[in-house]
């Protein structure tokens, strides 16, 4: 059996603070949508993704941009932002769409995540689609890992908490070392639980209920995909793109 690695969990951007991720990898979620849309986003050839926390900085970005290579990105509560090119549905970064571009990126919960979690030694994006190369990735790591779901508006986000639960389940051959930590616990067990049935947990989690009263079922069933992409988006100088050699 691998080696049993030093993990935690915060449950939402407002249960951590900075200093807490310093010399830390740290692992980003937010399935419903953001995280989601990123690695969608990367596999169909987008060239790069800019996280901001709010629309004035991504406004102050797209000021002093070529509009040709850039997309501005994003949404408030659940719907897209008057202007922008995008929302924050996944089905909508074909590789038609974003192909070649660099996208100014600004959601509610999980890019203000990211944001946060600058300064730590790594960043990584994780969702259901891409969980078995991040798991893969963090194999490889050294450093204390810790999970950082987005949650929603500084609460718990079942869906983000059961994607924690299923890095660490597999990440060590389906065991829990005793002196883990609570967080890694808590998502643990959430996942032990529910690990048969994750679409249907998640169908039925807060944020998913919010959000099929705006958009429907497509995004939470194409969120809810297990392994589709073998790729690791990874924040380097406040940017987000893939490993060399990744498409």
């Amino acid at each position: 059996m691998a080696e049993l690695k030093k993990i935690d969990v915060f449950y939402s951007v407002h249960t951590f603070q900075e200093e807490e991720l310093r010399s830390k990898a740290v692992v980003v979620i937010d399935v419903l949508r953001a995280s989601s849309t990123i690695v969608t986003a990367l596999h169909n050839g987008a060239k790069a993704v800019i996280p901001v926390a709010d629309m004035g900085e991504a406004s102050k970005i797209a000021q002093n941009v070529d509009s040709d290579n850039y997309l501005l990105c994003g949404e408030k509560d659940g719907v897209q932002i008057e202007g922008y090119d995008l929302g924050n549905s996944p089905l909508d970064y074909t590789r038609e769409v974003v192909g070649g571009k660099t996208l100014i990126f600004n959601t509610t919960n999980g890019t203000k995540a990211i944001k946060k979690s600058i300064g730590s030694a790594d960043i990584i994006i994780a969702s259901f689609l891409n969980v078995s190369a991040v798991v893969d990735t963090l194999k490889k790591q050294t450093k204390d890992i810790v999970l950082v779901c987005a949650g929603w508006k500084g609460r718990l986000a079942m869906e983000d908490t059961l994607l924690a639960g299923n890095i660490i389940h597999i990440l060590n051959d389906g065991k829990l070392a005793d002196e883990s930590t609570d967080g890694a616990r808590v998502a643990f067990g959430i996942f032990e639980i529910y690990k048969h049935d994750i679409a249907g947990v998640v169908h039925k989690s807060n944020h998913a209920m919010r959000l099929k009263k705006l958009i429907g079922d497509d995004d939470i069933n194409y969120c809810c995909k297990l392994d589709t992409f073998d790729i690791v988006p990874r924040l380097k100088e406040g940017i987000i793109t893939l490993h060399d050699g990744e498409k």
